[in-house]
């Protein structure tokens, strides 16, 4: 299977646990591959014939950022159901990063993948 994906889509969004986390907004940090069969685009090289990554991207961008959830596990659910529900992806692998969380890493956060049910 072809992959598209969007590497370190960074989103600001209200993210933790902790009361001043709720308080502040926070960057979370995408990274993304979506299965995807490229013969027809790549044979048709019309932009309606493929996965539209900008519109991934907007889509994700709206949803992250006006969102309000405790843990990355839940954010990172809600992300891979609206790329493999709205946009009809077959598989996804999600990275969802929370850069500077734990003193002494760059970032920690949760790596998932997901098929399409049917």
């Amino acid at each position: 299977m072809d992959k598209i994906f969007i590497e370190a889509l960074e989103i600001e969004c209200t993210i933790g646990i902790y009361d001043w986390e709720r308080r502040i907004k926070q960057p979370i940090v995408l990274d993304i591959e979506m299965g995807f069969d490229n013969r027809k685009p790549a044979a048709s090289d019309a932009i309606e014939d493929t996965l539209d990554y900008k519109a991934v991207s907007k889509r994700l961008i709206q949803f992250v950022s006006e969102s309000s959830f405790g843990l990355v596990e839940t954010l990172a659910e809600r992300c891979a159901a609206i790329i493999t529900n709205e946009f009809r992806v077959p598989w996804v692998r999600l990275k969802l990063s929370k850069p500077g969380a734990v003193r002494g890493a760059r970032a920690v956060g949760i790596l998932i993948e997901r098929s399409r049910a049917g």
